[in-house]
């Protein structure tokens, strides 16, 4: 904080900045959080030319975690610089997107479009308890309503999958 109160006119650390933006997908000016998602997508598909199977869904849940540690950590580093829940942290969509796709194998480019779609739906509108949790304070919380909304992403698409697999 500079010493009227504001937020601080200094420049983040750069750790945090990498990490909180997502590699810098956090700047796209036109929807960030899209570009987060997509960004997470990718670096899934580019997994999936090395991992298979339970081998992905072990990679990915790992990014998930580890991820939520660390975009915690810059969130709560990059809020002094940029506020509560600023719009350039996209890691929390990174994280919320990769717990969508451990319900999709290697190769299901259908599925991860679905499950971003999916996700960037409970993220926008925010039902079932996501906007609650998006209200809340601090860094954290800023993770926390897109944990939920990979979660819910999750679960339809897993429902969808077993639905389609019996038609």
């Amino acid at each position: 904080m500079n010493n009227k109160g504001n937020l601080t006119d200094e420049h983040p650390p750069f750790l945090p900045l990498l990490i909180g933006t997502g590699l810098g997908s956090g700047f796209w000016p036109w929807g960030p959080g899209t570009a987060g998602s997509v960004l997470a997508v990718l670096l899934w598909m580019l997994l999936g030319t090395w991992f298979r199977g339970c081998s992905l869904v072990l990679v990915t849940l790992v990014l998930a975690v580890l991820f939520t540690l660390l975009g915690w950590w810059a969130t709560a580093r990059l809020q002094p610089y940029w506020g509560e829940d600023p719009s350039r942290v996209v890691v929390d969509e990174m994280v919320g997107m990769w717990i969508s796709l451990l319900a999709v194998r290697s190769g299901e480019w259908q599925w991860a479009l679905v499950a971003l779609v999916l996700f960037r739906f409970f993220d926008i509108v925010k039902p079932l308890g996501i906007r609650k949790l998006d209200a809340m304070k601090g860094a954290f919380w800023v993770m926390g309503d897109d944990i939920l909304g990979g979660v819910y992403t999750l679960t339809v698409l897993v429902l969808c999958k077993l639905i389609t697999a019996c038609i």
